[in-house]
């Protein structure tokens, strides 16, 4: 992983920049651009942000790379995004996690080279990624104002796997990745937890199948009606056996044993590199207990520990990390947690948020995204 830092003084914009780029493959891309707060209100940040990405989108290094997701973390979503220009570029997620930098917004960009990327490309606004027989389906910002967020996550959920069957796809064959971001995590999350619970029952995820590598975190939606917003990320066309879940039993314990439904990581193995999710993950052991209360640092160091597990499980270290999100309960926190980050993972792209985890006694939650080089006889490269 090449590892890239941009400094737009003159914007008061920071690009950190994470490229994958083997030598006459696909390029990958992810990048993280935060802003420098200068008293300005919104819309001037946003100026600024959208300046800084056009000229990221202008230089050398990232020539014919295109988007493929992009999700905005907003200080205050209903307000603001309504104030946003309109981005067909790609699928497009609006979250209010306030950056903790003291910005209104900051933004995740994952983008490629050498596929074939078409946006907007169904009812849902997907981004469809075509190349080497594969179809990769983001489809980011889903949402509904109507019922409680048990009803609103039996909703989204239907209506994701009729989108998910319109490209020959199911929900249990083929969706690699959730998020789920929940308005007043601590009240409803339980409406979630239950209605996930019982739509992948139904289509055969069980303990003794599988589940879904996810993010369930606090994040309120831009319409205030919606509880729930869900971001996914599916793929078709490739073999069962380059799909393969992380456990790293030694530290953590299987969801199911507490009561939720996902997987800790999924490796993705391709001809030409492997692509590892690691899902939403915070100081616990592997007898489902959260480790340190009330101490952050600790935490934070448990956190790390568990992520790595995972990681090393698929063969990777955190040199192979793309991105990373952290989110926070209490920003009081921030000071001290993004020091250790950077002292510990200086050049990896990483945002903080404010986002409060779904257990009210962890205190901080990260995930991330991880790619590394490989040879893997008899799949298609990416």
């Amino acid at each position: 992983m090449q590892y890239k830092k941009i400094t737009l003084e003159e914007l008061g914009v920071s690009i950190e920049l994470s490229m994958f780029a083997p030598e006459g493959k696909v390029a990958e891309w992810h990048a993280m651009l935060r802003i420098e707060p200068r008293g300005d209100f919104f819309l001037g940040q946003y100026r600024r942000l959208c300046q800084a990405e056009a000229l990221l989108a202008e230089t050398e290094e990232m020539s014919g790379a295109k988007p493929v997701f992009k999700r905005y973390f907003l200080s205050d979503a209903t307000n603001q995004q309504p104030l946003m220009e309109q981005d067909d570029t790609c699928t497009v997620s609006y979250i209010q996690q306030p950056p903790l930098d003291g910005s209104k917004l900051a933004l995740w960009i994952y983008l490629q080279r050498g596929t074939d990327i078409q946006p907007a490309a169904d009812r849902l606004r997907s981004t469809v990624v075509r190349h080497n027989g594969y179809q990769h389906i983001w489809t980011m910002g889903m949402t509904t104002g109507n019922g409680t967020s048990y009803v609103q996550t039996q909703t989204l959920l239907e209506d994701y796997e009729q989108l998910l069957a319109d490209y020959s796809a199911t929900l249990e064959d083929n969706c690699i990745r959730t998020w789920f971001f929940v308005r007043d995590v601590d009240t409803q999350y339980q409406g979630l937890v239950v209605a996930r619970w019982e739509n992948f029952a139904m289509h055969g995820l069980t303990p003794e199948t599988h589940y879904i590598a996810s993010t369930g975190i606090g994040g309120n939606p831009s319409d205030p009606k919606a509880l729930i917003q869900l971001g996914s990320y599916a793929l078709t066309g490739f073999k069962p056996e380059q799909q393969r879940y992380l456990y790293a039993a030694t530290h953590l314990n299987r969801t199911s044993e507490y009561g939720v439904t996902f997987e800790r990581g999924t490796l993705l193995r391709f001809g030409d590199r492997d692509h590892a999710f690691i899902s939403g993950t915070a100081s616990i052991n592997n007898r489902g207990e959260v480790m340190h209360t009330g101490d952050i640092e600790k935490q934070t160091h448990r956190m790390w520990e568990n992520v790595e597990a995972l990681l090393q499980e698929g063969g990777m270290t955190m040199d192979n990390a793309a991105q990373l999100i952290v989110y926070l309960r209490d920003g009081a926190d921030y000071e001290a947690v993004s020091r250790m980050f950077r002292q510990k993972y200086p050049a990896v792209p990483t945002v903080f948020t404010l986002a409060p985890v779904c257990r009210p006694a962890w205190l901080i939650e990260m995930e991330c995204i991880a790619i590394q080089p490989a040879e893997n006889d008899g799949f298609n490269d990416f």
